[in-house]
């Protein structure tokens, strides 16, 4: 972890036994999991972000293999990087699935965070060697031109921060749903399903250089699924709950996966 940074002084934080400390006798304590919070103090991360169910829930959801297809798309990129043992960096990381899966078939220094202290809880009890952390990504406590490789899935876009953490000549994959993305799931929801828009996100220090989309077809195989990818997307947040109970009673449903993989760099 010695890229990672003091929230309070930004000074750099060096690994004792059982904590991290800057030169300004800063101390953030290492976890029992093997995780540090360097949320600001004022804050909890306990407190922000999904808890302890909905963190389960995802996990469960995406250990079962149905975004494999995006893993293994995310794969594909970071084997481009020309870094001999590159800075791996999972923005929002949620419970871990994406980073120890690249972790398992790529060299490098891998580190994810999330503000969720449930999600990051996970993420370290998968033991994969990435070292994980909670923080929030409007402050990231990684320090300047640390990162040759980052990913971002479905999450606010702060190109401030991004710009600044990568190295030059670094590359960000930032994940965004397709126009059709559960397309067949949204069928059951609403009367008038809509498609995604497709629009980039928007930045004026980065690069766009390519786009590419991930397409397949996943099968849910019991209500419990059905209902723990309809928790990870918008779409819970703003259906009625009329429309929710749609989904009650249905053991399998065949949607679209959708995912477009947008490739920046500095």
């Amino acid at each position: 972890m010695t890229k990672l940074i003091c929230p309070k002084c930004k000074e750099a934080l060096e690994k004792t036994e059982k904590s991290l400390v800057c030169r300004n006798r800063h101390c953030y304590d290492i976890a029992k999991e093997g995780y540090v919070n360097l949320l600001p103090s004022s804050k909890n991360g306990s407190l922000i972000g999904d808890n302890r169910d909905m963190a389960l829930s995802r996990r469960d959801f995406l250990n079962k293999g149905y975004f494999s297809a995006l893993a293994e798309a995310l794969g594909v990129e970071l084997k481009k990087t020309e870094a001999v043992s590159p800075c791996v960096l999972d923005i929002c990381c949620g419970e871990g699935y994406y980073s120890s899966f690249l972790k398992k078939s790529y060299h490098g220094d891998f580190l994810g965070f999330d503000i969720s202290k449930e999600m990051i809880r996970l993420a370290a009890k998968r033991k994969s060697g990435v070292s994980y952390f909670v923080a929030n990504m409007t402050d990231i406590p990684l320090s300047d031109e640390s990162v040759d490789f980052a990913i971002h899935l479905f999450a606010p876009f702060f190109e401030n921060e991004f710009y600044r953490i990568l190295k030059k000549g670094g590359t960000l994959v930032s994940v965004t749903p397709g126009k059709e993305h559960l397309f067949s799931l949204k069928k059951v929801l609403y009367d008038t399903p809509y498609l995604n828009d497709e629009t980039p996100p928007e930045t004026k220090k980065l690069t766009l250089v390519e786009q590419k989309k991930v397409l397949a077809e996943i099968e849910l195989q019991s209500e419990d699924d059905i209902q723990a990818l309809f928790k990870m997307t918008p779409y819970y947040y703003h259906t009625s709950d009329e429309n929710k109970k749609r989904l009650v009673g249905i053991n399998s449903l065949e949607t679209e996966i959708d995912f477009t993989l947008n490739i920046y760099k500095k």
